[in-house]
């Protein structure tokens, strides 16, 4: 199997994580390619281990890259204008899970996918975001709690267990 081969064999699984971590398919599709190229130049850095795991490293520091791209320009943006007025209100809405997770932090959306959807362990899961296990651990636990107190009580104002 060729190097390029070897690295299309994670796509499917490429493709679920990014769409978690985006919430919108082109956005992942294009993280998804971005990673792929980006691994293709990089193939050279990687060493024996898990393929899958390099690369969903390599997805996880090109969105986090992108977000924090995104807020520049955003910010760019609102120091040239003014910032809209959103009217509608949102009580009395049910929250559902994808809405739920879109509200986590980046860093806690991370590690929640990663150990829950990806049932990677939380030793891979902290060498994929390059944290410490307890990092790792304590994320996991407030994501979960914050999951949960959205999805029993969403009339109830957020407790902001989860830093941004």
């Amino acid at each position: 199997m060729t190097g390029f081969d070897a690295l299309l064999e994670h796509v499917p699984a490429l493709r679920r994580y990014a769409r978690l971590l985006t919430g919108d398919t082109a956005r992942a599709d294009d993280l998804v390619q971005d990673t792929l190229e980006r691994a293709h130049r990089k193939g050279a850095l990687w060493r024996e281990g898990s393929m899958r795991s390099w690369l969903l490293t390599l997805m996880h520091n090109l969105h986090l890259n992108q977000r924090r791209d995104q807020r520049l320009e955003v910010q760019a943006a609102d120091d040239a204008t003014e910032a809209a007025h959103d009217p509608t209100p949102r009580l009395g809405v049910r929250l559902d899970l994808v809405q739920a997770l879109e509200r986590l932090s980046p860093q806690a959306r991370a590690v929640l996918l990663l150990v829950t959807v990806e049932e990677y362990s939380y030793a891979e899961a902290a060498a994929i975001l390059d944290v410490p296990i307890g990092t790792v651990m304590s994320r996991l636990h407030r994501a979960r709690e914050q999951l949960r107190h959205w999805m029993t009580e969403p009339e109830q104002p957020p407790v902001r267990l989860v830093k941004p």
